[in-house]
Parts: C-alpha cells; sequence; structure tokens
C-alpha cells in the first residue's frame, strides 16, 4: 500500500485499498450544471418583488396619498432591484468559486491516485522520510524488500524501522540501541550513496539514496540477488580461463623445448645426408626422401614457431629489443630472402621507396617478420607473372606508412575479417591449394600492435589486396 500523507484523507471519495494500489477514483463530472445556478437566482428576484409589491400596496392604503408615494415608491424600487441583484452576484460569485474548489480537489484526487499507481508498478521499493524522521511516502515492494509488517509502516519513523531490523538481527550481532543510533546519525548526512545489505535470507538488495530539496531523502531499493549471482559466474569464468590460458602457454612452452630440439636434429642430419658429406648415395630414391624428410621438417619447425608467437601475441608477453631500425634495409633484405620464390613465379616485386632514410624505434627482427609475412603471402596469393609493389605512402614526421600491393584472388569484407583471426583462413579452399596455418595475418597485426602501430587492409575479391602498416617514427 503506498500512502502520502495529508493527501489521502483530505480529499472525500479517494479509497486506499489493502493491497497493492489504490481503488481507481471514477471520472468526474467536468463542470457543474446551469441548473443549480439559475434556481436561487430566481429565487432571490421573486422573492423582492413580491416585497416590493407588498411595500407598494400597503403604503398607497395607508396614506391615500399618491405623489410623494409614488416617488418614494420608485426610489425603494430602485433600492430593491440594486440590492437583489447584487445579492445574486454574490451567490453566482460563491458558487463559481466552490464549483472550482470541487474541481481543483478532484483533479488532485486523480493526481494522488495516479502517483500511487506509478509507486506501485517502479518495479522497485521506495520510501521517503522527511527531515524529520517520519515515512511520508513508500510503496508496497519497499515493506516487501525489507521484510516489514504491514502496520509498521503507517505512522511509522526512521527510528521505529531501524529499531525493527536491529532487534531481528539484520545488522549483525551489535547493540541494537547503538546500531540504530549510529545509523540514525549517518542517514541524512551520508547521502548521495549506493551501498549494499545482504539480507537474512540470502537475497542482496542494493540501497540507493538522494536528497530532497526539503531535506527529506528518497530511498530506492532493488533487488540484485541473481546479478550478483550472476558477476560471481562471470568471475569464475573468468578464472578458469585465465587458468585454462597459463595452462595453454606451459604446454607450449614444453612443446617448444620437446619439439624443437628433434626437429634440429632431423634437419641437420638430413642436410648432411642430402649433401652427400659422407660419400655418394648409390639409390637416388633415397636422396629424394631425405629432401623430402628436411622439406617437411622445415615446414613443421615454422609451424611449431607460429604457434609460439601467436601465443605470446595473445598472452602479451612479446619481448622486444628496441632500437633504430631503418625500414630501407629491412624491405631489401626481406625481398632478397623472397626473391627467389617470387622468381618461380615470374612475380616482379617493386620497391618505391624514398632515397632519405625512414628511421623508427622498433625491434629489428619482429619487423623482419612483418614484412616476410606480408610479402609471403603476397606472392602466394597472386597471379603468375604478376608484379608486388611495397612503397611508403606517407611523408610524416610521426609516422611511417607502408603499403604492400598485390593483384591476386582479393578478399570480400567478411574474408577479411576471418583472415585476421588465428587458424583462419579467407575460403576454405585455400588451405587446400595454397596450404598454411592461418597465422601469418594474425601475427603480423599483433607484432604491429605491439609497436604502437595498426594494420589495415584494402582488398577487392579478385582485384588484389593492400596492406596498410602504420609505425610510429623515431621522436
Amino acid at each position: 500500500m503506498s500512502l502520502w500523507k495529508g493527501s489521502i484523507g483530505r480529499f472525500p471519495g479517494l479509497k486506499v485499498a489493502t493491497g497493492r494500489a489504490a481503488t481507481p477514483v471514477q471520472p468526474l463530472p467536468c463542470a457543474i450544471p446551469r441548473r443549480r445556478t439559475a434556481r436561487p437566482r430566481r429565487a432571490v428576484i421573486g422573492l423582492g418583488s413580491v416585497l416590493l409589491l407588498a411595500y407598494g400596496t400597503s403604503t398607497f392604503i395607508w396614506y391615500a396619498e399618491r405623489t410623494p408615494l409614488a416617488v418614494a415608491f420608485v426610489v425603494f424600487s430602485v433600492a430593491a432591484a440594486t440590492l437583489a441583484w447584487r445579492g445574486v452576484r454574490v451567490l453566482e460569485r460563491q458558487q463559481l468559486a466552490a464549483a472550482h474548489l470541487q474541481r481543483g480537489e478532484l483533479q488532485l484526487m486523480r493526481q494522488n491516485s495516479l502517483l500511487q499507481s506509478t509507486l506501485e508498478n517502479i518495479g522497485e521499493g521506495l520510501s521517503v522520510f522527511d527531515s524529520q524522521g517520519r515515512l511520508v511516502a513508500w510503496n508496497y515492494r519497499f515493506r516487501e524488500l525489507l521484510e516489514l509488517p504491514a502496520d509498521l509502516a503507517v505512522g511509522a519513523t526512521l527510528n521505529d524501522i531501524l529499531t525493527h531490523q536491529a532487534i531481528r538481527g539484520d545488522f549483525g550481532g551489535d547493540d541494537p540501541e547503538a546500531e540504530v543510533a549510529r545509523r540514525l546519525d549517518l542517514f541524512y548526512r551520508d547521502v548521495p550513496t549506493t551501498k549494499e545489505r545482504v539480507m537474512l535470507p540470502g537475497r542482496t538488495l542494493q540501497i540507493r539514496r538522494r536528497a530532497m530539496p526539503n531535506g527529506a531523502v528518497i530511498s530506492i531499493y532493488s533487488d540484485v540477488t541473481e546479478i550478483k549471482a550472476s558477476e560471481r559466474k562471470l568471475i569464475e569464468a573468468r578464472s578458469q580461463a585465465e587458468a585454462a590460458n597459463r595452462a595453454k602457454g606451459d604446454f607450449l612452452a614444453n612443446m617448444s623445448h620437446e619439439l624443437r630440439t628433434p626437429l634440429n636434429a632431423i634437419i641437420g642430419f638430413s642436410e648432411v645426408i642430402s649433401n652427400e658429406l659422407f660419400g655418394p648415395i648409390a639409390n637416388e630414391k633415397y636422396l629424394e626422401y631425405i629432401k623430402d624428410i628436411h622439406t617437411s621438417s622445415l615446414h613443421l619447425l615454422s609451424i611449431i614457431n607460429d604457434v609460439l608467437d601467436m601465443s605470446k601475441i595473445e598472452a602479451g608477453k612479446v619481448e622486444l629489443s628496441k632500437e633504430i631500425v631503418q625500414i630501407q634495409n629491412v624491405i631489401s633484405e626481406v625481398i632478397r630472402m623472397v626473391h627467389e620464390r617470387a622468381r618461380s613465379r615470374d612475380i616482379e616485386l617493386i620497391a618505391q621507396l624514398p632515397d632519405q632514410e625512414i628511421e623508427i624505434w622498433a625491434d629489428e627482427r619482429s619487423m623482419k617478420q612483418i614484412f616476410l609475412n606480408l610479402l609471403s603471402n603476397a606472392i602466394k596469393f597472386s597471379r603468375e607473372g604478376g608484379q608486388i609493389y611495397v612503397r611508403n605512402t606517407a611523408d610524416r614526421p610521426d609516422v611511417a606508412v607502408l603499403e604492400i600491393e598485390d593483384h591476386g584472388i582479393g578478399m570480400n569484407e567478411e574474408e577479411q575479417q576471418r583472415a585476421l583471426q588465428p587458424f583462419g583462413q579467407a575460403k576454405p579452399v585455400i588451405t587446400r591449394n595454397y596450404g598454411g596455418t592461418g597465422l601469418g595475418l594474425p601475427i603480423t597485426k599483433g607484432l604491429v600492435e605491439a609497436h604502437g602501430g595498426t594494420l589495415t587492409i584494402d582488398s577487392r575479391a579478385g582485384r588484389g589486396t593492400i596492406v596498410r602498416i602504420v609505425l610510429p617514427r623515431l621522436q
């Protein structure tokens, strides 16, 4: 039940239900009928006319003189008519004022009923204590959340409610009187505030208090038990994810040691055998198999390195040994590394770089890996006989902007998003036709961002791809 003190009992006709909401007020008339105003007016005029005629008749009979009496009769008639008219006007004004007052009362009753209905349907508990500590407004949800008896709210004070809660044990095992005194002292000073309270059944309430201009304090009570339970689940899930990520990191570290050691031995022995350092191999088929073993071992080692690099990037543990790096030198070295691969497919590599050195503060090994990955991808997905451009597109003192452009198979928007995800391929057929683990672009993007730069892709299916790298320059 909601109650606004001093507003309900004042207006007759408004009923308050004992449940959640007040009984709706019936539609009220908009104006007072004119018939009620016209009846008193006619009664006054008729009474005045009768009195006037009676007085004139009695005067004629009594004095039997016409001229003086006629004058007196006229004067009296005018005076009586004036008094009657003024009386009617006063009566009309009084009735009009009464009608306005009644309409105002009815409108206030409607607003009070609407306000009560609104309070009952906001879904949260509400209480308003005035500056003297009296409970002047509340709703049913307030009593329900605080588990207050129905008779306590009517005419209750803040001290009454806090005492009831303290005796019940809502505030712990401290002395009830001392706890009530402490909370009374803080109630009006500790605003605005938002706090949480755990009730005895294990329900968690969030209480938000604000001060009102007249010194009163409004409090909103919300049941956040389910929200808190969801937060705990999210925290537990995050902890489990972090533990799983640490376990993955430990596993990859162990895999690095356990797999790289035998792989290096396989690569080394296969190179010795394939080069026939200890004598020729009689059967050429054995030599062919040894070369296949060497190639496969290098490929497996490359995959392991990519997985480990991706794991470090995801964990934010990329170690960078930064120094002054000249971009032209890095790109020239990478072009020499992939030149043979490009020449085998008749692809021309064109570097369009300025003569002035572009210097950045970066890890040189990471820079080589970035451009090696991008050029390798450009060669892999270009058509035979095509061209690949490496160029500097911005002459700015704060950043270096570099682009790698090819005219290969390209990608649409969805394929670009997928290609930037770890182990993602732009198209399912790419793995079968071109190979790869789908880690090249994610690793490159992670290394660029580790240097404080950005990597963007501009590509169209069948038209080619432009990868743009923005790196901060040496300050």
